[in-house]
């Protein structure tokens, strides 16, 4: 969170150095490239392990699961070159790493309204190859082929003062019942649809030396979307599968109250609200289940933007 907090320190300075609106969008601009890869990252690995075959749960099956979700970091978002996100003369610069990128941020340049320059030694990141998400979630089978799952933790508490809570609901639908003849293959094809929102939020500022009236709480929160066609073939034990769809996922960073810099107090309309872009990528997933008794075993890849290596082991009841 000291990152996050580093990039908020610039953003303030931004506003108190803005001068038209192209400015301020550039200041958006570098402050979403920093912080979306992370965004992003995290909704990738929440977009994984909704499934392990491609056959919903019989009336009454069940599963508990869970998965840890590997999100592999690729030098491809750990860096951001600031004159190409820019778009005005006020900032320029070369590369910088992303929130998730090495930990030394480089320079940037400022041209001030006097049109003299000042610089601004930019945040590095916290260097992550491997982002691990793991997911708790429970399935049921209902009537006409159709599966819900639900992926649930409730709000708790991390660090002296951060809390952090996840929601999602799944479906997988069984397409063959309702295609003649061909629902007689002996393989299993579904449409796969889930919905995860992840809700964060942190002190600014250590609790203790916290002023009546100060609140000075950073928010980030992700939801992640992913629709999908399943695949399947059980063989003995093995279930390989295969995965085709496209995750979206969205991400909404913003500050409630107010937090100290230098002594100073500064409102939080200095810093507003940043809801990044859209971000939807194709995915393929290839995976393998194991059975022993009532025990699945799972290991899977997704190929994507975001690649992510999933194991997972449950209780199944089909």
């Amino acid at each position: 969170m000291k990152k996050i907090f580093y990039i908020i320190i610039i953003s303030s300075f931004f506003n108190k150095t803005l001068y038209s609106q192209i400015a301020e969008n550039d200041a958006r601009a570098l402050i979403e490239a920093y912080i979306s890869p992370l965004g992003n990252s995290l909704a990738a690995g929440l977009n994984n392990g909704w499934y392990n075959t491609a056959r919903p749960h019989k009336l009454g099956g069940f599963d508990i699961t869970l998965t840890g979700n590997f999100v592999l970091i690729n030098n491809d978002v750990k860096n951001y070159n600031i004159n190409d996100i820019v778009q005005g003369t006020m900032f320029s610069g070369e590369e910088s790493p992303t929130i998730l990128g090495n930990n030394t941020g480089q320079e940037i340049n400022i041209l001030g309204l006097d049109s003299t320059n000042t610089t601004l030694k930019l945040p590095g990141g916290i260097n992550l190859p491997v982002l691990p998400v793991p997911i708790l979630q429970a399935g049921v089978g209902l009537i006409k082929g159709t599966e819900i799952d639900v992926r649930y933790i409730p709000e708790i508490n991390f660090g002296k003062s951060g809390k952090v809570g996840m929601i999602g609901f799944g479906i997988k639908h069984d397409l063959l019942q309702w295609l003649p003849i061909v629902d007689k293959i002996p393989i299993d094809l579904s449409f796969q649809a889930g919905y995860t929102k992840i809700r964060s939020n942190i002190q600014l500022i250590d609790p203790d030396q916290i002023l009546p009236g100060e609140g000075s709480l950073a928010n980030l929160d992700i939801t992640a979307t992913t629709i999908n066609l399943l695949l399947s073939k059980k063989l003995l034990m093995f279930t390989p599968y295969i995965g085709f769809g496209y995750n979206s996922n969205n991400t909404f960073f913003y500050v409630d109250g107010k937090y100290r810099i230098y002594d100073d107090y500064i409102p939080v309309d200095a810093l507003t609200e940043f809801n990044f872009e859209n971000n939807t990528t194709f995915r393929t997933n290839l995976g393998i289940r194991f059975n022993i008794a009532l025990l699945a075993l799972q290991a899977n890849y997704t190929i994507s933007d975001y690649p992510v290596f999933t194991l997972g082991a449950g209780i199944s009841l089909r």
